[in-house]
Protein backbone atom coordinates (compact mmCIF):
# COMPACT_ATOMS: atom_id res chain seq x y z
CA UNK A 1 0.00 0.00 0.00
CA UNK A 2 1.31 3.45 -0.96
CA UNK A 3 1.69 5.92 1.75
CA UNK A 4 -1.00 7.64 0.18
CA UNK A 5 -3.46 5.01 0.50
CA UNK A 6 -2.28 4.29 3.85
CA UNK A 7 -3.45 7.53 5.22
CA UNK A 8 -6.64 8.05 3.35
CA UNK A 9 -7.43 4.36 4.67
CA UNK A 10 -7.24 5.27 8.39
CA UNK A 11 -9.88 5.82 10.55
CA UNK A 12 -9.82 5.97 14.33
CA UNK A 13 -10.58 2.18 15.48
CA UNK A 14 -12.75 2.02 18.98
CA UNK A 15 -13.09 -2.46 19.06
CA UNK A 16 -10.30 -3.89 19.11
CA UNK A 17 -9.25 -8.12 18.58
CA UNK A 18 -7.94 -9.46 21.58
CA UNK A 19 -4.23 -10.60 19.19
CA UNK A 20 -1.47 -9.42 21.66
CA UNK A 21 0.93 -7.17 19.88
CA UNK A 22 4.45 -7.48 20.40
CA UNK A 23 6.92 -5.30 21.82
CA UNK A 24 9.10 -4.61 19.25
CA UNK A 25 5.98 -3.64 17.16
CA UNK A 26 5.51 -1.17 19.96
CA UNK A 27 9.15 -0.47 19.71
CA UNK A 28 8.87 0.60 16.30
CA UNK A 29 5.79 2.70 16.90
CA UNK A 30 7.55 4.75 19.36
CA UNK A 31 10.48 5.05 17.38
CA UNK A 32 8.10 6.43 14.66
CA UNK A 33 6.95 8.99 16.85
CA UNK A 34 10.52 9.86 18.20
CA UNK A 35 11.60 11.31 14.74
CA UNK A 36 8.76 13.54 13.74
CA UNK A 37 9.26 17.02 13.26
CA UNK A 38 9.84 19.04 16.64
CA UNK A 39 9.36 23.03 16.94
CA UNK A 40 13.07 24.35 17.10
CA UNK A 41 14.17 20.44 17.61
CA UNK A 42 13.66 20.50 21.21
CA UNK A 43 12.17 16.89 21.20
CA UNK A 44 10.71 17.62 24.29
CA UNK A 45 8.05 14.37 24.19
CA UNK A 46 8.54 10.61 25.97
CA UNK A 47 6.64 7.90 26.07
CA UNK A 48 5.17 5.74 27.81
CA UNK A 49 4.11 2.14 26.66
CA UNK A 50 1.53 0.44 28.55
CA UNK A 51 0.69 -3.22 27.65
CA UNK A 52 0.93 -4.93 31.14
CA UNK A 53 -2.48 -6.10 31.72
CA UNK A 54 -3.49 -4.52 34.84
CA UNK A 55 -2.23 -1.42 33.94
CA UNK A 56 -3.99 -1.22 30.46
CA UNK A 57 -7.50 -1.93 32.67
CA UNK A 58 -6.61 1.01 35.28
CA UNK A 59 -5.37 3.29 32.05
CA UNK A 60 -9.01 2.59 30.35
CA UNK A 61 -10.95 3.53 33.42
CA UNK A 62 -9.44 7.06 32.70
CA UNK A 63 -10.11 7.35 29.01
CA UNK A 64 -13.13 8.91 27.63
CA UNK A 65 -13.96 7.59 24.36
CA UNK A 66 -16.58 8.77 21.57
CA UNK A 67 -17.89 12.10 23.20
CA UNK A 68 -20.55 12.23 20.17
CA UNK A 69 -21.91 8.38 20.92
CA UNK A 70 -21.14 7.40 24.43
CA UNK A 71 -21.16 4.96 25.75
CA UNK A 72 -22.29 3.21 22.71
CA UNK A 73 -18.65 4.26 20.89
CA UNK A 74 -16.71 2.84 23.89
CA UNK A 75 -14.58 -0.42 23.45
CA UNK A 76 -17.36 -3.25 24.34
CA UNK A 77 -16.00 -5.83 27.15
CA UNK A 78 -13.79 -8.10 25.39
CA UNK A 79 -12.88 -5.72 22.60
CA UNK A 80 -10.19 -3.11 24.49
CA UNK A 81 -7.37 -1.86 23.31
CA UNK A 82 -3.88 -4.26 23.42
CA UNK A 83 -1.51 -1.25 24.27
CA UNK A 84 -1.47 1.93 24.88
CA UNK A 85 1.15 4.69 24.11
CA UNK A 86 0.76 7.73 26.80
CA UNK A 87 2.50 10.67 25.40
CA UNK A 88 4.44 13.12 28.13
CA UNK A 89 5.82 16.25 27.38
CA UNK A 90 9.10 16.96 29.76
CA UNK A 91 8.41 20.82 30.87
CA UNK A 92 11.94 20.82 31.71
CA UNK A 93 12.55 21.17 28.09
CA UNK A 94 9.33 22.93 27.04
CA UNK A 95 6.49 24.01 28.88
CA UNK A 96 4.07 25.44 25.70
CA UNK A 97 4.23 25.58 22.68
CA UNK A 98 4.45 21.52 22.27
CA UNK A 99 1.30 20.42 20.86
CA UNK A 100 3.04 20.53 17.26
CA UNK A 101 5.83 17.92 18.25
CA UNK A 102 2.76 16.07 19.68
CA UNK A 103 0.59 15.82 16.24
CA UNK A 104 3.26 15.16 14.21
CA UNK A 105 4.57 12.17 16.43
CA UNK A 106 1.05 10.85 17.26
CA UNK A 107 0.26 10.84 13.57
CA UNK A 108 3.67 9.39 12.46
CA UNK A 109 3.08 6.38 15.43
CA UNK A 110 -0.43 6.01 13.95
CA UNK A 111 0.55 5.41 10.46
CA UNK A 112 3.49 3.36 11.53
CA UNK A 113 1.01 0.71 13.17
CA UNK A 114 -1.89 1.14 10.41
CA UNK A 115 0.86 0.03 8.18
CA UNK A 116 1.14 -2.91 10.14
CA UNK A 117 -2.70 -3.55 10.06
CA UNK A 118 -2.53 -2.38 13.85
CA UNK A 119 -5.86 0.47 14.12
CA UNK A 120 -5.65 3.26 16.92
CA UNK A 121 -7.65 5.82 19.00
CA UNK A 122 -5.77 9.43 19.75
CA UNK A 123 -7.36 10.12 23.19
CA UNK A 124 -6.83 13.26 24.70
CA UNK A 125 -10.28 13.48 26.80
CA UNK A 126 -9.07 11.91 30.21
CA UNK A 127 -8.26 11.90 33.91
CA UNK A 128 -5.14 13.23 33.85
CA UNK A 129 -3.93 13.25 37.16
CA UNK A 130 -5.51 9.58 37.67
CA UNK A 131 -3.54 8.44 34.48
CA UNK A 132 0.18 10.65 36.13
CA UNK A 133 -0.51 8.78 39.19
CA UNK A 134 -1.02 5.38 38.07
CA UNK A 135 1.97 5.19 35.87
CA UNK A 136 4.23 7.41 38.17
CA UNK A 137 4.63 10.34 35.95
CA UNK A 138 7.43 12.88 37.80
CA UNK A 139 6.10 17.02 38.14
CA UNK A 140 8.47 17.33 35.51
CA UNK A 141 6.22 15.85 33.01
CA UNK A 142 2.39 16.38 31.67
CA UNK A 143 0.21 14.25 29.89
CA UNK A 144 -0.50 15.25 26.35
CA UNK A 145 -2.68 12.62 25.13
CA UNK A 146 -3.04 8.35 25.05
CA UNK A 147 -2.94 6.33 21.90
CA UNK A 148 -5.33 3.11 22.08
CA UNK A 149 -3.84 0.40 19.54
CA UNK A 150 -5.13 -2.91 18.93
CA UNK A 151 -5.80 -5.00 15.73
CA UNK A 152 -9.00 -3.74 14.50
CA UNK A 153 -12.06 -5.48 15.25
CA UNK A 154 -14.58 -2.79 13.19
CA UNK A 155 -14.01 -1.33 10.10
CA UNK A 156 -15.30 2.53 10.36
CA UNK A 157 -16.35 4.39 7.06
CA UNK A 158 -16.30 7.72 5.77
CA UNK A 159 -19.04 9.45 3.87
CA UNK A 160 -19.50 13.19 2.80
CA UNK A 161 -20.45 15.30 5.56
CA UNK A 162 -23.93 17.02 5.05
CA UNK A 163 -25.34 19.02 7.73
CA UNK A 164 -23.73 17.32 11.09
CA UNK A 165 -19.59 16.47 12.13
CA UNK A 166 -21.27 14.24 14.53
CA UNK A 167 -20.04 10.40 13.87
CA UNK A 168 -22.63 7.68 14.22
CA UNK A 169 -23.54 4.06 14.25
CA UNK A 170 -25.72 2.05 12.13
CA UNK A 171 -28.08 -0.79 12.80
CA UNK A 172 -25.24 -3.11 12.86
CA UNK A 173 -22.49 -0.95 14.45
CA UNK A 174 -20.77 0.26 11.71
CA UNK A 175 -19.22 3.53 12.85
CA UNK A 176 -19.87 6.27 10.28
CA UNK A 177 -17.49 9.16 9.77
CA UNK A 178 -18.61 12.84 8.62
CA UNK A 179 -15.83 14.39 6.10
CA UNK A 180 -15.88 17.66 4.51
CA UNK A 181 -15.63 17.34 0.78
CA UNK A 182 -12.32 17.78 -1.04
CA UNK A 183 -13.46 21.09 -2.88
CA UNK A 184 -15.20 22.76 0.39
CA UNK A 185 -11.49 22.93 1.53
CA UNK A 186 -9.27 23.70 -1.46
CA UNK A 187 -8.38 26.39 -2.79
CA UNK A 188 -5.47 26.89 -5.19
CA UNK A 189 -3.56 30.27 -5.12
CA UNK A 190 -6.40 32.71 -3.96
CA UNK A 191 -9.20 32.19 -1.75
Amino acid sequence: MSLYDLIISRRSIRQFKTDPISQGILRDVVNAGRLAPSAANRQPLEFIVVDEESKKKHLFSCLKWAGYIAPEGNPKPGQEPQAYIVVLVNTDIREKGFEWDSGAAIENMILAAWGKGIGSCWIISMDKDRVKEALGVPDSHKVDSVVAFGYPAEVPVIEDMKDSIKYWKDERECLHVPKRKLEDVIRFNKF
